[in-house]
């Protein structure tokens, strides 16, 4: 059975006044059905571009010049025509962005968003159909006032019923892969661990695929079945999330797990400049992306 997603050698440089500036060095990733797989690094790594180059949005933008196989569903998303790709957004593969009151358009209520989204798939549906449909979305997000929700504009509900609300609608479709760009960052810490835990059940029930960018590797440890780091637009290490948090092989790893603020101890540890051990081939642990725990 093919990967959901399957990226090799994907480079991004951008055209600016003096040149081109080369972002992804040749990153490659593999996601199984119904796997979830984390990507982890600091701001500015190569996250989120990432993502977008999944979604088929960078390849439109003129400034960027993309290269390399991005395969989804045993297709090639960087051969494909604009139109093409844009028909896979929202349907076989939708995106959790970092802030959800801004991700959601002030000026319609949550229950013609979700139409718009659901009539994307299938432009026969009636009102009544898509409020149906979005009622149960936002049950299944532990809503338990969908009706209120649906009439309501996102600046009438606090960012926690608003990243719900971007779970059920990324979701309703039942999408083959859902990418989740830091989903929670702009939440509470308590919040934030109620919504995560809602997503993980929710991708689980659905058996789909996520690729979920984050810093945060306390979410990671507990949300993904692999792990991929990525250190300047390159990918350092990657495995099962148990055995790369029980050994990290890649010292810009272990930065970032040094990095992690803890209750005891003497503070943040000093991170290391930049060295040829930073930019040293990935570290693999050997598991293939299939056997994950």
């Amino acid at each position: 059975m093919s990967d959901v997603l399957d990226i090799r050698d994907l480079r991004l440089s951008f055209r600016g006044l003096r040149g081109l500036t080369e972002v992804l060095h040749g990153i490659s990733l593999r996601i199984g059905r119904g796997e979830r797989v984390a990507l982890v690094g600091e701001s500015g790594s190569g996250k989120s571009v990432t993502a977008r180059i999944v979604l088929g949005l960078l390849q439109e933008t003129r400034s960027a010049r993309v290269s390399g196989h991005v395969g989804f569903d045993g297709r090639d998303i960087t051969a494909m025509r604009p139109r093409e790709r844009a028909g896979l957004r929202g349907t076989e593969m939708s995106m959790i962005f970092q802030d959800p009151t801004s991700s959601l358009n002030p000026t319609f209520t949550i229950g013609r968003q979700f139409a718009e989204v659901m009539r994307r798939r299938d432009p026969s549906l009636d009102r009544a159909a898509c409020a149906a449909r979005a009622t149960e979305m936002l049950r299944e997000v532990s809503i338990p006032d969908p009706a209120r929700v649906l009439d309501a504009y996102p600046f009438q509900l606090s960012g926690g019923m608003n990243q719900r609300v971007m779970i059920a609608m990324a979701l309703v479709n039942e999408p083959k892969l859902l990418l989740a760009d830091e989903p929670g960052t702009a939440l509470d810490v308590s919040v934030q661990a109620q919504t995560l835990g809602l997503m993980h059940d929710l991708v689980a029930r659905h058996g789909t695929a996520v690729l979920f960018i984050s810093h945060n590797l306390g979410v990671v440890r507990e949300f993904a079945d692999r792990v991929y780091v990525i250190y300047r637009g390159r990918i350092v290490e990657e495995g099962p999330t148990a055995a790369l948090f029980h050994a990290p092989g890649h010292a810009y790893t272990r930065a970032l797990m040094a990095a992690v603020p803890r209750i005891t101890g003497a503070g943040l540890p000093e991170v290391p400049e930049a060295s040829d051990d930073f930019l040293a081939p990935m570290v693999s642990h050997g598991v293939g992306h299939g056997d994950a725990p």
